[in-house]
């Protein structure tokens, strides 16, 4: 019987021919520990430098604390230069000036902060593809199975199985019709052991949707 190839424990998941891990590629689950932030597992990233701090280099507003949460799903595929800008970024908009003088003013600084809207989470769900240099802005919520392309920003929610591209971001296709994207809500293949997942590879990465309902 062969080995397990999907291993969620380890830090740097592909292995290179010569033995030696590819350390590009980690499962982010693995490299962070942040209160504010949610990763399932599997779910990867991989670039061309190994930043010292993952979460900072991935949300690098998100502080500890912070009013908002960043939720990442199951098996998410995440490249190099991706920034998801979460709440905590944003300055106040309702007065003339955006100029965040609280920040610089101890006493100021609590009712600055009651006067943002910062409490939306951002959620990225499973299954994602989030394209070189992409951008996701605060509180944007992206549906399970969603393409994210390369450098677009996404200012909005996206739906389920859409492909996403430019900036602003907007959909440009959806990747199945709405029958047959609510019948692989409905399996949920990433939700299942991964010893079922692992048997049945080339139905999940197939496009036979028979196939894959048999298979659960």
């Amino acid at each position: 019987m062969s080995l397990p190839f999907l291993d969620a424990s380890l830090r740097h998941p592909i292995i290179l021919p010569d033995g030696n891990p590819h350390t590009g590629t980690v499962h982010l689950n693995q490299v962070i520990d942040h209160p504010n932030i949610t990763i399932g597992d599997y779910s990867y990233y991989s670039g061309f430098e190994t930043p010292p701090d993952y979460a900072a280099a991935l949300a690098p507003y998100l502080y500890p604390g912070a009013p908002e949460r960043l939720s990442i799903g199951r098996f998410c595929q995440i490249a190099h230069g991706v920034r998801i800008i979460t709440s905590s970024a944003n300055h106040a908009m309702d007065g003339f000036s955006t100029y965040p003088f609280a920040v610089f003013n101890p006493e100021l600084i609590g009712s600055y902060g009651s006067a943002l809207d910062n409490r939306k989470d951002t959620v990225i769900g499973n299954d994602v593809w989030l394209g070189f240099e992409s951008v996701v802005m605060p509180g944007v919520r992206i549906g399970n199975g969603a393409i994210i392309a390369a450098r677009s920003v996404v200012t909005h929610d996206v739906p389920d199985y859409a492909i996403v591209g430019g900036n602003p971001g907007r959909v440009i296709r959806h990747r199945f019709d709405v029958a047959l994207v609510g019948r692989l809500l409905a399996l949920s293949w990433w939700d299942w052991d991964i010893d079922r997942i692992e048997r049945h590879v080339d139905a999940i990465t197939g496009a036979d949707i028979e196939v894959l309902e048999s298979a659960a």
